[in-house]
């Protein structure tokens, strides 16, 4: 269970307040405007933000003061986080191995993860011999073999188009059950939303909402993911 505890973060111009609960094994959706504040909520998850005040406790153990490398986390960026000049499967092995060595255990791990991801033969390449939606599948792959219960992606499939981005959402919701991994992921679009998340978190106003139904939510949304979505006041 994860449980942001009357979490604040402040910057300069900025102010946003969370106190939730996510049971362990949620797919939720982080959906609003921009600058409202979804990816510096899972920043402070993953430990790169620091809260003003608060606390952060998975499985109620208190982590807000935890390192980043320490926390029990994998995170995604709209990068993938890949080393340009590394080859994918030494960019793999980075989840396994703080310096990406490839022993003969670490290799075979590697090389199924890669068969999993649907990139087998793909591991001497460069990220950049990889196409899009490939960088995207060598990110899960890595998250796999992290195989963290806490898995956080800040739309890192934004610029893929719908029905790349639709496999790779469904590859998410395989992992994610195969390892059992509660997922949070920030987004824009509803039907991704809908589509992966049985729940979603509404960030507007200064505020992270508790997680609502997502069908429910966007069935009848609240004035703030009304106006949002440009669909006027509710």
């Amino acid at each position: 269970m994860l449980k942001l505890d009357h979490l604040t973060l402040a910057a300069p111009g900025f102010r946003l307040t969370a106190n939730l609960t996510l049971p362990q094994g949620a797919r939720t959706a982080i959906i609003g405007p921009s600058g409202a504040g979804k990816s510096t909520l899972l920043n402070a998850i993953a430990g790169f933000t620091a809260p003003q005040s608060g606390r952060i406790l998975w499985q109620g153990q208190d982590i807000t003061a935890t390192e980043p490398g320490q926390r029990p986390v994998t995170i995604l960026f709209q990068d993938q986080n890949l080393f340009p000049h590394l080859t994918l499967e030494r960019n793999l092995a980075l989840g396994l191995a703080p310096d990406g060595r490839l022993t003969p255990d670490i290799r075979a791990r590697v090389e199924q993860a890669l068969h999993r991801t649907g990139l087998h033969g793909l591991g001497p390449r460069k990220p950049a011999e990889l196409s899009g939606g490939q960088q995207g599948r060598a990110a899960l792959a890595r998250a796999l073999l992290r195989a963290r219960p806490l898995l956080l992606l800040d739309e890192p499939f934004a610029a893929l188009g719908p029905a790349l981005k639709q496999d790779m959402l469904a590859l998410v919701a395989e992992v994610a059950e195969e390892t059992g991994a509660t997922v949070l992921m920030v987004t824009h679009d509803p039907q991704d939303a809908k589509r992966f998340a049985g729940s979603t978190i509404l960030v507007a106003d200064g505020t992270a909402h508790p997680p609502h139904d997502t069908a429910s939510l966007f069935a009848h949304p609240p004035k703030a993911l009304a106006d949002y979505l440009g669909q006027g006041g509710s």
